[in-house]
């Protein structure tokens, strides 16, 4: 984890983020891409969404709505703590990656934590169906990004992480910028990315 630590929070420093301008009607949200170690290996905690509610049954990772005057990273740490009982100081904060300009009008901004020591998980049943650990090897690897072609002539992001969890935008894209940038060391955009029909709510 120090390995990892001392080399996501070098990235990240050279990384030039690109924040959503406000518009009106444009909601923002915070998400966290915390990394842990899980059976002595790195990996990301990525959750599916509890099967009622906004975006029921998705893939997703750790967040939501910023309130009122909170900055990202409080919304993010407030969010990882009430989604799954993490709790994560500032400091454990390495960096952010782009804003992701969401179908369903949120600009979702995506915080990287790291957490050395961080305790037992307590999912809230009312948000989180489950909690899976993604391995950084598996994450990397040259197999997981899959590109499908459709008729218009665009292509639809997947992220095919296992057997039963294929990702999509914008968590797909959010988690292959962290791919690329934090565990690949190389540039990559990912706001033009599309996105499913069924997540545009």
């Amino acid at each position: 984890m120090q390995d990892f630590r001392e080399l996501a929070a070098a990235r990240l420093r050279e990384f030039e983020y690109r924040t959503v301008a406000d518009v009106p009607g444009m909601r923002r949200a915070s998400v966290v891409l915390c990394v842990l170690e899980h059976d002595g290996q790195p990996c990301v905690v990525v959750i599916k969404r509890a099967y009622r509610g906004r975006n029921a049954g998705q893939w997703a990772l750790p967040g939501g709505r910023v309130d009122g005057d909170e900055t990202a990273v409080a919304a993010g740490l407030r969010e990882l703590h009430e989604e799954i009982g993490l709790l994560a100081p500032p400091t454990d904060v390495l960096g952010r990656l782009d804003d992701f300009p969401a179908a369903s009008g949120f600009a979702i901004t995506p915080i990287v934590v790291a957490l050395d020591d961080p305790g037992a998980l307590y999912p809230n049943d009312d948000e989180v169906h489950a909690v899976h650990f993604v391995r950084l090897d598996r994450l990397a690897a040259d197999d997981v990004p899959h590109w499908v072609d459709r008729p218009d002539g665009s292509r639809l992001l997947q992220l095919r992480i296992g057997d039963s969890m294929t990702i999509h935008a914008p968590t797909g894209a959010i988690l292959l910028q962290f791919r690329d940038v934090v565990l690949l060391g190389r540039e990559s955009r990912v706001a033009d990315l599309l996105q499913p029909d069924w997540t545009h709510k």
